[in-house]
């Protein structure tokens, strides 16, 4: 089972994936982060925590301009 962030549900993973889908599947820029933010009904703190996971699961990777893309779920390659 997919075990949220602290201060997170299972609903809110699933809104943050599907709301980084929309961008592409990356988060490159503080714009990105505000609309997974407004469409996903989170917190910066509970996307960063959000994203903090995906990439300590092996579920995102970094990219070489600073950003980030989802590598799971609807997203996986």
């Amino acid at each position: 089972m997919d075990l949220p962030p602290d201060g997170t549900t299972v609903e809110d993973l699933a809104a943050y994936d599907a709301a980084v889908g929309t961008l592409g599947c990356q988060l490159v820029s503080e714009a990105d982060y505000g609309v997974v933010e407004f469409q996903a009904g989170l917190t910066r703190a509970q996307a960063i925590a959000i994203t903090e996971q995906r990439l300590a699961r092996d579920e995102a990777v970094r990219l070489a301009d600073g950003g980030v893309r989802l590598t799971s779920g609807s997203c996986a390659a």
